[in-house]
């Protein structure tokens, strides 16, 4: 993929993540790959997504940033929702969480194959019994 078809790519990504469309990350994920460093399957990454999303059920994914190199891609995104049911530990507050989450995707044959992002958990525990 060229740079721009890689922007467009994960530009897709995130608007199916956003659209709450978490059934096509077939379109942008191989079968089996590396998260944060661990074998998972796809059907992992949908199953945790999907939990996000019962859990905060207006979650959105922002990107602020983007830099792409070869096969990879390197994201500063902003995640905002409003948890409706226990998330991160913390039940429900009708509080809305906003922070910054750090992407490094890998790229072969036009889907991810590894994936690693990064979370300030704490601040968002902060921000759920703030």
């Amino acid at each position: 993929m060229s740079d721009a078809e890689l922007r467009n790519f994960f530009q897709r990504y995130i608007d199916a993540l956003n659209a709450h469309e978490f059934h096509r990350m077939t379109e942008f994920i191989h079968d089996e790959l590396t998260m944060n460093g661990h074998p998972v399957t796809r059907d992992d990454v949908i199953a945790e997504l999907e939990g996000h999303g019962d859990a905060v059920p207006d979650f959105t994914w922002r990107v602020q940033d983007l830099a792409v190199d070869g096969d990879r891609v390197a994201a500063r995104l902003f995640n905002k929702g409003t948890p409706a049911k226990e998330w991160f530990g913390v039940s429900p507050t009708g509080a809305t969480v906003e922070y910054a989450e750090y992407a490094f995707h890998k790229v072969r044959d036009g889907r991810f194959y590894e994936m690693n992002y990064l979370i300030d958990a704490q601040a968002v525990q902060r921000q759920l019994v703030a």
